[in-house]
């Protein structure tokens, strides 16, 4: 199993509530780093969204607001080994 962005989900894809995303941008106000992964949780307005970033035990970390522009939505596939 894996994550997997491609071009064709990324042009297809709009961003909606529950989607895995990771940053494209650092967000060092908010000690964020670029491809950090974190779960969209809320829809603050026309392409900024409240994403949820959790610590390696599962307790959230930082919610931030951030915009579609410094998202890349990450597309879950099953990868069949041969």
């Amino acid at each position: 199993m894996s994550f997997r962005a491609t071009n064709e989900t990324l042009m297809k894809h709009t961003i909606q509530l529950l989607d895995v995303v990771a940053l494209t941008v650092d967000l060092p106000q908010q000690g964020l780093r670029i491809g950090q992964v974190g779960t969209v949780v809320e829809i603050l307005a026309d392409g900024v969204f409240e994403i949820e970033f959790l610590s390696e035990d599962g307790a959230t970390e930082v919610m931030a607001a951030v915009p579609a522009g410094n998202l890349l939505v990450l597309q879950y596939t099953s990868s069949k080994v041969a």
